[in-house]
């Protein structure tokens, strides 16, 4: 049987940004500053996470990767057969190097790229090749708006290896390669652009939807959910708020300023933090009792993993899941069609804890109890 080809790309820079709550990695100066406040790489073991899932056909593939961080250590660190490409300077990798490794991979007509990060991973790969080859995005940016990226890891690897195995074929549909301004991001406005569409293998149930715009007219929705939130905050409790439109209308109700893309900390209706960090956030909450206010991301139904990595897995043991509200507009949880909401923290322990049925506040005194999957 002839093997397949898979090129591997891991962009090894990818949503170190998240969880100092920088929203992004792009640029050399924010790269830096997310090193210098404790940042680590978050795409290796999420592309590590992917490839485990197609160990089960490792004999029948031939992984083709760049070298070293860019894929090459977790291919041959599971024991793919791997045949490493190009060349990169270790720890200086530029989104120069995606794209040749991505026009390298066109070339030898790899069956799928496989590659690991955020939005700007995939204009890079677009860049590139275009919709002239199947691709597969392994979620590991802060921001993921596009549409050509599996709902998690492992789900990335469990698509990939369906495609790739004979005894099963999988259909390739067009996806969305979106991504946004990060620097207008950083000051709280959103400026998302629509760059082109690349080919990727489809299943509704392992593909995300690219991000989704509110709705017109749901003004009043926003202010009834924040009436709830607002009338039922507890003395002494601090809450968390995550970032996004919905979560805005409860700061907006209490006066407060707020980070639309960012978190903040509230306490007896008065402002604790602003943009806090993970970091922050585990010092600010230690000891203390704490709830967190999350929204869904339209069109995708994450409620943490996407854009609020500063609410990391750790915040959430520390605050404890039974702490947690979920707010969005009716109009919203309609959108998704049926599909669950979505967790994606990195930690597979946390995610199943928040797997199952939870309270959707959708407008004062008005809940809707809706299915969390990972």
């Amino acid at each position: 049987m002839m093997k397949k080809n898979l090129g591997l790309i891991v962009n090894p820079i990818a949503g170190m940004g998240g969880k100092v709550g920088l929203k992004g990695s792009d640029g050399k100066e924010i790269l830096q500053k997310a090193i210098s406040l404790g940042a680590v790489p978050q795409s290796p073991a999420r592309a590590i996470l992917a490839l485990e899932k197609l160990k089960p056909i490792r004999d029948r593939i031939q992984i083709i990767t760049y070298p070293g961080q860019m894929g090459e250590n977790e291919a041959k660190s599971l024991g793919f057969h791997t045949q490493v490409i190009g060349s990169i300077v270790e720890g200086q990798t530029t989104p120069e190097d995606t794209e040749n490794a991505a026009k390298e991979m066109l070339k030898r007509k790899v069956d799928l790229i496989l590659f690991a990060g955020g939005d700007g991973t995939a204009r890079n790969l677009y860049n590139a090749v275009g919709d002239q080859i199947p691709v597969l995005g392994i979620p590991a940016g802060v921001k993921i708006h596009s549409g050509v990226y599996a709902n998690t890891p492992a789900n990335a690897g469990n698509l990939a290896a369906k495609f790739l195995s004979e005894d099963r074929k999988i259909r390739l549909k067009e996806a969305e390669v979106m991504d946004i301004d990060e620097e207008a991001f950083r000051q709280d406005r959103v400026s998302a652009r629509l760059y082109g569409y690349m080919k990727i293998p489809f299943e509704r149930n392992l593909v995300q939807s690219a991000k989704a715009g509110s709705a017109p007219g749901e003004a009043a929705s926003v202010e009834s959910i924040a009436s709830h939130v607002v009338q039922n905050m507890e003395k002494d409790c601090l809450y968390i708020i995550g970032p996004g439109t919905t979560t805005r209308g409860i700061m907006e109700m209490l006066g407060l300023p707020n980070t639309l893309l960012g978190v903040d900390v509230v306490c007896n209706k008065q402002l604790v933090a602003s943009d806090a960090n993970e970091e922050m956030l585990l010092k600010i909450v230690d000891g203390r009792k704490a709830k967190i206010v999350v929204t869904i991301i339209g069109g995708q139904g994450y409620i943490f993993g996407r854009g609020n990595q500063q609410i990391s897995h750790k915040v959430l043991r520390s605050v404890g899941i039974e702490n947690i509200l979920v707010i969005s507009t009716e109009s919203k949880l309609l959108g998704l069609k049926g599909s669950p909401l979505l967790v994606d923290t990195g930690d597979l322990e946390m995610d199943k804890k928040l797997a199952g049925y939870k309270k959707v506040i959708t407008g004062l005194n008005k809940y809707i109890a809706y299915k969390v999957a990972y």
